[in-house]
């Protein structure tokens, strides 16, 4: 199974009392977005299943993939890395699911299945962690297959 995380790209700032799922994406982000989504569209599977936060700053940036997406509140800021995983079915879903969402919840679900030191990684706007989940000697292990940032694409 591949999880393919993705981070938001750059949003707006949020106004003294504004409601934080409204924020849209700034222009840098759109850019950010469309960069990261033709790549993406370069590298994904058929049969990918796309879900993505309620938030209007993921579904733009979904959106820019061009692919249908269900959009699942348990993936909206300050979310569990439970929720995430139990949505994308891992490790027992066959194929591979993108989500688009969050920090810290992105990085805090990647230092755990990674078994890092940290509680958390760091993940930049806009940015895709791509993960996979094979079994080795009856033991199942997740292997990083790549980390790309829209800045060097």
């Amino acid at each position: 199974m591949d999880l393919i995380l993705w981070r938001h790209a750059e949003a707006e700032e949020m106004a003294d009392g504004g409601d934080d799922l409204a924020r849209a994406l700034t222009s840098r982000g759109e850019k950010q977005a469309a960069r990261m989504a033709a790549w993406l569209d370069r590298q994904l599977p058929e049969g990918l299943r796309v879900l993505a936060s309620p938030a209007r700053r993921t579904e733009q940036t979904a959106s820019a993939l061009g692919r249908k997406f269900k959009m699942r509140a348990e993936l909206q800021p300050g979310g569990s890395i439970e929720d995430l995983l139990e949505l994308a079915q891992w490790p027992r879903a066959k194929g591979a699911v993108l989500v688009v969402g969050h920090q810290p919840v992105l990085g805090q679900a990647i230092a755990q299945l990674l078994e890092l030191k940290v509680q958390e990684c760091a993940v930049r706007k806009g940015s895709v962690w791509w993960l996979r989940h094979r079994q080795r000697l009856d033991q199942g292990q997740t292997v990083l297959l790549a980390v790309q940032s829209p800045e060097f694409l």
